[in-house]
């Protein structure tokens, strides 16, 4: 089964930074597209940054372009995402998610809208930022 465990959303002040981490368990890992996603209250779910395992390069949502980096340790089977200089708009829940038998251009594509591509996702972590 394939389980996706997400960690480090916490409140925190505008300007700070945070680290969120996805640990995967029964997925191959490469050739996975892998993406964040959030959400807030009242807003459509969007998404966040995503990279295809083995692919080029990522996506960004231009909202968090310059600020956000997503990375993966591929021996850890694991994706994080960097958060810098966090603004309020930028609180919501942060979902990962991932799906396979796809392309990086598909990966690229797919993580555009709300992830209804994405088959599999985790349960979320609350990220809360203040002015």
């Amino acid at each position: 089964q394939i389980h996706l465990v997400e960690s480090g959303g916490a409140s925190v002040q505008a300007g700070h930074s945070l680290r969120l981490t996805c640990e995967t368990s029964g997925v191959i890992f490469m050739g996975n597209c892998m993406g964040w996603f959030r959400q807030s209250p009242g807003k459509e779910r969007e998404g966040v940054a995503a990279l295809y395992v083995g692919g080029n390069s990522p996506y960004y949502a231009d909202s968090v372009k310059g600020r956000f980096t997503i990375s993966q340790d591929k021996a850890k089977k694991t994706i994080y995402l960097q958060m810098t200089n966090l603004k309020p708009e930028d609180s919501g829940m942060y979902y990962c998610a991932t799906y396979f038998n796809t392309w990086w251009d598909e990966c690229m594509s797919s993580a555009q809208g709300s992830g209804g591509a994405f088959r599999f996702w985790g349960q979320g972590t609350q990220v809360n930022v203040s002015s």
